[in-house]
């Protein structure tokens, strides 16, 4: 399945075109490229459609089309091929794509799917043959330019949160008054997924012309309905919006401004720490991990953090989302309250009063995009780590959920998963002092250090706090709750602290303080079930990273005893 022709991209090979079988009146998937750039797009009628290309100058550009046929496709098949070449080849490396996000299907079911999506391996291979993409597609999965692309095939939620987002925008654009739109999402509903989505959307809308071809390519797609079309007309015609992707997270921002510069259209300086709104008056901000914004409260330097809230004529009490608020006139802000995970981070309070406002909307993302034990584990994770009653035993026959006794066989055991799928990482709640802060992983190891003992097995904390997941010494380690959050894994092995023990007696999980060793996240807590809720959420965090599967250990006795019923 798949064969692929190759021609040189002008008027003058049509006729050649034409001969090819299945090119007239069939569907066919294609790619226009010259050296540096890519098209990709599907067809009913490849001669009109590539006529259409060659009026378009950015298209005239790209030097060659090569068209992928076979006599077994059908509209949603090659709906599929497109969009997961699109997906493939933009986190590929070789082209940057001119290609809009908004181009691409809707993630929907038809006949004889699997089949299809099987085959379509032949057809990546047959490309790679071909020199027109580089990598295997095991080694791009894992890659970060594919996990945080623009160019995803939306869930049925996540496209009406987009539509209705985009709509309820334009009518407060068109009346000229400021709003808050808040999406609520869970651990792998694709929060950040959907906010690189909206920038690449509304920055294409922005700052290209909505040629009418692409407007007839997108009312010829059933997938899309009228009113999203003329809705992107309102905001095209409206004005123009300077927007940016505010990431409180340091490692995430990094990685998130690494993945910009390699999008057509997107920038890294579109990607802003919350501090830097200060810098511009911005019509947008989208706002992702929005529960990571801080609060007046341990913080590294007070200082520069009153000297904001003073030059916005705000008291010290001022949080960054107000800073957000003063600088912007409309926010979209992705947040999920179980995610907070140390007093720093601004309180569920402030969002509360935020959809209390008459000028504010809410939205919700239910579908599980992470984790292949689907929104079931993630309601198990639930039941198990909070209070719940009378749970019911699950099994996951697509999951791979598993309790260790012994530490260092699920240490290994993540290593064996890491040579396989790649991107499996060891991870553990904050109840050992970082005693090798500051040191190299080399001197580390040369020096036969460690900050973690659990039965004669000793390990390291992770040696660097950006983009750890990606280090190349992140296998050998122990990541944090900070080096883990929005980010995905295939695998990830939990090792619960002492800080965390099951009481028998009143049937629910404690904390042990005096066991919990972030200095940020307990400092200033006199309320030990706020220390409770933080501790919870972070393991919520650990346990909900893993795509294929998640491997359990518990230090303690009692919370081990307690898992061993359930898991």
């Amino acid at each position: 399945m798949g064969n692929i022709k190759t021609f040189k991209f002008k008027a003058t090979e049509l006729d050649n075109i034409k001969a090819v079988p299945y090119c007239m009146n069939w569907p066919v998937v294609y790619i226009i490229n010259n050296n540096s750039e890519a098209y990709i797009g599907e067809t009913g009628n490849a001669i009109i459609r590539f006529k259409q290309h060659l009026s378009n100058k950015e298209r005239v550009k790209l030097k060659e089309v090569s068209v992928i046929y076979d006599e077994e496709f059908n509209k949603s098949a090659c709906l599929d091929v497109e969009s997961l070449l699109i997906s493939y080849m933009s986190a590929d490396g070789i082209y940057k794509l001119q290609n809009g996000n908004l181009g691409q299907s809707r993630d929907h079911e038809y006949y004889q799917r699997k089949y299809y999506l099987d085959k379509f391996n032949e057809i990546w291979h047959d490309l790679r043959r071909k020199g027109l993409v580089k990598h295997d597609l095991a080694i791009i999965k894992n890659s970060n330019l594919f996990k945080f692309s623009p160019y995803k095939s939306l869930t049925e939620d996540q496209y009406n949160t987009v539509y209705k987002i985009m709509n309820d925008l334009f009518k407060k654009i068109q009346t000229n008054e400021p709003a808050a739109f808040i999406v609520n999402g869970g651990a792998g509903t694709g929060k950040t997924v959907l906010a690189i989505f909206l920038m690449k959307l509304i920055n294409d809308v922005m700052s290209k012309e909505l040629k009418q071809s692409y407007l007839d390519y997108l009312e010829d797609n059933e997938l899309y309905e009228e009113g999203f079309i003329d809705a992107l007309l309102n905001l095209k015609n409206k004005q123009k919006l300077k927007i940016a992707l505010v990431i409180p997270m340091t490692s995430l921002r990094k990685t998130l401004k690494m993945v910009f510069r390699n999008i057509n259209g997107l920038k890294p300086s579109m990607v802003i720490g919350p501090s830097e709104v200060l810098k511009d008056n911005y019509d947008l901000v989208i706002v992702d991990e929005a529960h990571r914004l801080k609060r007046r409260i341990n913080l590294s330097g007070y200082a520069q953090f009153d000297k904001n809230n003073k030059s916005l004529g705000l008291s010290n009490d001022g949080t960054e989302l107000d800073w957000l608020m003063k600088c912007s006139k409309y926010q979209i802000l992705f947040y999920d309250k179980t995610q907070s995970v140390k007093p720093t981070d601004i309180r569920r309070e402030c969002f509360e009063r935020i959809n209390e406002q008459e000028e504010s909307f809410q939205y919700n993302l239910i579908s599980q995009l992470r984790v292949e034990g689907g929104v079931e584990y993630i309601e198990y994770i639930e039941q198990l780590l909070g209070d719940a009653e009378n749970i019911q035993v699950k099994k996951f026959s697509n999951y791979d959920f598993q309790l260790y006794d012994d530490l260092d066989s699920m240490i290994n055991a993540i290593k064996q998963k890491d040579n396989e799928f790649g991107l499996c990482r060891n991870v553990a709640g904050y109840a050992w002092k970082w005693r090798t802060k500051g040191l190299s992983y080399k001197e580390i190891i040369s020096n036969k250090l460690f900050d973690i003992e659990i039965n004669n097995v000793k390990l390291i904390w992770n040696t660097v706090g950006q983009d750890w997941v990606n280090s190349p010494h992140a296998i050998d380690e122990i990541g944090c709750i900070h080096t883990v959050q929005g980010y995905d894994l295939n695998y990830a092995g939990v090792i619960f602290g002492p800080e965390i023990t099951y009481d028998e007696k009143a049937q629910r999980i404690q904390i042990k303080k005096e066991n919990y060793h972030d200095m940020n996240g307990s400092r200033g807590i006199h309320d030990e079930k706020e220390l409770h809720e933080y501790i919870i959420n972070i393991y919520k965090v650990l346990m909900t990273r893993g795509i294929k599967g998640t491997y359990v250990y518990a230090c303690d006795e009692k919370l081990k005893s307690y898992f061993k019923k359930y898991i």
